[in-house]
């Protein structure tokens, strides 16, 4: 492998919360080894205001964050992405667009904050939860030897991962 930057797209359904939280904790905890994106298959209308709450709370940048379609980035131009992380069980089993460049995948399941019901602490519980499993797998991420690894195990290694 290179030691270009990576291009990695975490995908959900809503791209309201999850796969948004870990584009902004990959852009600023990659230290410049990755160029974090992300999108959803049927995408909100907007990012939901717990995520754009909990990420200014932890000093990370909001600007430019936005509910996108997956499809932006399987379109002539867009940029062309070595990893490719599903976050959400549903987008998993969803026939995604063929990726350019054929990108290492990998399924990072996480809870869906967005449906827990009941009061506020509960929500911002559950938002928070999702977040460390984010940025504890993010931060195993970084930190693989990238550049020294195969195809082939550097692969393994985003599987397990996700499993972490």
């Amino acid at each position: 492998m290179s030691s270009k930057i990576m291009n990695a797209l975490f995908l959900c359904t809503g791209n309201s919360a999850r796969s948004i939280m870990a584009e902004a904790i990959l852009n600023k905890s990659g230290q410049g080894k990755f160029a974090a994106y992300s999108a959803g298959s049927h995408p909100a209308d907007c990012v939901n205001p717990l995520t754009i709450h909990l990420l200014e709370k932890n000093l990370f940048s909001v600007e430019g964050l936005r509910s996108k379609n997956w499809t932006e980035f399987a379109e002539p131009g867009a940029p062309v992405m070595d990893l490719v992380f599903t976050v959400c069980d549903k987008a998993a089993g969803e026939m995604c667009p063929i990726w350019p460049g054929q990108p290492m995948t990998a399924h990072w399941g996480v809870e869906d904050p967005v449906e827990v019901q009941g009061d506020d602490a509960a929500r911002l519980r559950a938002f928070s939860d999702a977040f460390q499993v984010l940025n504890r797998r993010i931060s195993l991420l970084i930190n693989l030897p990238i550049d020294k690894l195969e195809r082939l195990s550097l692969q393994r290694a985003l599987a397990e991962i996700g499993e972490s």
